[in-house]
């Protein structure tokens, strides 16, 4: 039954469907998308699979405002071995090396490619024509930092529309409405290639076999791990409903390694019932950055350059400090002299000796024209998640920007506010280890955009998608299809089908709800070797006694069931991170206290050998010379663009 209704849909679960490809595509997303038509302009015949559909799906699918890795676009003043330092800098070095430098090195050319595509990237109706942070010549928008020029504001509701369009111009095999469960292996064997995967339509739960030569892995981040609201499920995370890792699950069960699963951040894009839907205002180091910030008196809360002078003017917050050569997106510094507090990050103790009063309000009314309307016209309502529930909500409630002031949020200032225990996997955080071909351990299996580890955001996701896609298609044109294990699809087969079976059982949100529950009680900011066994233990529970008591009454609600499944492995998987690092270390947020001081620089990199958690020790700078390295694998590539 379907509230109240029968299913509306033909029940399909007795019926299976066998695919083969070249190359298939996990994640219909930004990276999923760029990964499939890189591939098929190689040549090779490319299936894309994803839970929704495709002109919308993923964590970028309703939109993007910004484009922060465009190094090579021709105003840029900032290379691309520039930014990716600065980028391993603001992390201390705890960050991606290989594919922040494919960030840095082909972010200008996917958007060229999203362009041809027909998504919009330039002011071609002139609507900001004279603006300081226009290009005259190209009709480039420029962002945050108005002297570097590598930031671009862009339309990106049209950009998934145009890939989608693309897509199918190219002729690739799109499966939407079907979720991945499992990936296959040579032989059935743990650990051994990846061979291709299974899945199930989420309407009529038809099962599907899809054997590939190489698969990529480009689902999104984890999600729902420490927070979850049953009764405001839509808005427990900054992404949507569907992003929750489901690629970082499949593959741990077969043996791949992961990097940075202990880092987590205290939760900050989460409403939860209370809280507000991200950017509808405040949190101005990105969309609504160099938005003016007053108090409830009418007192402007002011901008501070990286040596802590105040910034007098709207102009000067886009601009480098004197000797600064540039800053990173909405006033995160490059080579701060002290730790950054700008308006939207300063404590509410600190506000509160300087004589602010509460509540605090973003004012557009006193700013320059087109600072206002690039804010409210461009990048909110461009952004994922703000076209309806900010934008056109707002207006239609009758906000005008150049009359109003609307009430923002940050650390202390209202209930906004989180709690320790309640954390995310937001900010660079863990995911695949992968090589310099954007493979993982297991052979012929690719990661990109947001199942990397220390992942970035649109650019990051369109430049890795791409880069993987057409080495994907160099490995599988060197590799033949193999015939799967019918004692691994089988178990698979079962498992899968398992919660249609229990007439009456645990539902999704509750086991959710219990998992959240169980990690913040177990692994919150601070960590202890007894409570994180303890909380490894809870989990295991959950996994023998629970979730084989777990129940679906229709397809749909079963691919809510087994996306808490795939939650569950990763909190698994976050666990055994935490007890394999043993002492502190504040670039990943991660804190013990049994610790016996800060951590060694090493990253700890962890799979699951079949039985156990194994972990080995890699350097930071595991990556070698970025540009050397980049050039030596990509020659080809690099021809191509000179040709072209």
């Amino acid at each position: 039954m379907y509230q109240g209704r029968e299913w509306p849909y033909p029940s399909e679960i007795d019926q299976t469907e066998t695919l083969t490809a070249d190359v298939l595509v996990v994640g219909g997303g930004i990276a999923g998308c760029m990964a499939a038509i890189a591939a098929a302009r190689r040549g090779q015949k490319v299936i894309l699979v994803d839970k929704g559909a495709v002109k919308r799906s993923g964590a970028g699918g309703t939109g993007i405002d910004h484009w922060e890795s465009a190094a090579t676009n021709p105003c840029s003043r900032v290379t691309p071995e520039e930014l990716h330092k600065a980028m391993m800098d603001d992390n201390d070095g705890y960050n991606n090396p290989i594919s922040h430098y494919i960030e840095c090195r082909e972010g200008w050319d996917r958007l060229l490619d999203i362009e041809q595509m027909g998504g919009k990237i330039r002011d071609t109706e002139d609507e900001f024509k004279g603006a300081e942070f226009r290009d005259e010549e190209t009709k480039l928008l420029f962002a945050y930092d108005y002297h570097a020029r590598y930031t671009l504001r862009v339309w990106g509701t049209t950009f998934k529309p145009a890939m989608a369009r693309e897509l199918k111009r190219l002729g690739v095999r799109v499966l939407e409405r079907v979720m991945v469960t499992s990936l296959l292996t040579k032989d059935g064997k743990h650990g051994s290639d990846c061979i291709g995967a299974t899945g199930f339509h989420t309407r009529t739960g038809k099962f599907y076999i899809m054997r590939a030569k190489a698969t990529i892995i480009a689902t999104s981040r984890p999600a729902r791990v420490w927070l979850f609201s049953a009764a405001y499920p839509g808005l427990c995370e900054f992404r949507p409903l569907q992003c929750i890792g489901d690629g970082h699950a499949m593959g741990w069960r077969i043996g791949a390694e992961f990097c940075m699963m202990e880092k987590s951040v205290r939760a900050q894009f989460s409403a939860s019932g209370r809280s507000y839907p991200p950017y509808m205002a405040g949190n101005n180091h990105n969309t609504w950055y160099p938005a003016t910030l007053i108090d409830a008196t009418g007192r402007e809360i002011p901008y501070v350059d990286r040596d802590g002078n105040i910034l007098p003017d709207v102009r000067s917050r886009c601009y480098p400090a004197k000797g600064q050569r540039f800053f990173l997106k909405g006033g995160n510094v490059e080579e701060a002299k002290y730790e950054y507090l700008g308006p939207e990050t300063l404590p509410w103790d600190k506000l509160k000796e300087m004589g602010y009063k509460l509540p605090f309000y973003a004012d557009l009314t006193a700013m320059p024209e087109h600072e206002r309307k690039a804010i409210w016209g461009l990048m909110v309502g461009q952004e994922g998640k703000t076209m309806v529930p900010v934008y056109q909500y707002l207006n239609n409630a009758g906000f005008d920007p150049t009359k109003h002031v609307i009430q923002c949020y940050g650390a202390g200032w209202t209930s906004a506010e989180f709690l320790p225990q309640e954390r995310q996997l937001f900010g660079a955080p863990g995911g695949f280890m992968n090589d310099w071909y954007l493979m993982t351990n297991i052979p012929g299996l690719f990661a990109a955009g947001d199942a990397l580890f220390s992942s970035n955001c649109y650019g990051h996701a369109a430049a890795t998608g791409y880069y993987a896609g057409r080495h994907a298609a160099r490995f599988a044109a060197s590799r033949s299809l193999h015939d799967f294990d019918a004692h691994q699809l089988e178990q698979e087969r079962e498992r899968v089908y398992a919660p249609l079976l229990n007439k009456r059982g645990f539902g999704w949100k509750e086991l959710n709800h219990a998992i959240c529950k169980t990690m913040q009680n177990y692994c919150g900011e601070l960590k202890e070797e007894g409570l994180l066994l303890a909380g490894a233990e809870r989990l295991s529970h959950y996994e023998k006694d629970i979730v084989p008591y777990t129940s679906a009454s229709n397809p749909h609600e079963l691919m809510r069931l087994l996306e808490v499944h795939n939650i569950l492995t990763v909190a698994q998987m976050i666990l055994e991170a935490c007890l394999v690092r043993k002492q502190d270390c504040p670039p990943l947020e991660f804190y013990r206290a049994d610790s016996g001081g800060q951590a060694p620089k090493p990253f700890l990199v962890i799979r699951h050998d079949g039985e156990k958690t194994v972990c080995r020790e890699v350097p930071l700078d595991f990556a070698g010379d970025v540009k050397e390295n980049y050039e030596r694998r990509n020659q080809d590539y690099i021809e191509e663009k000179e040709v072209g």
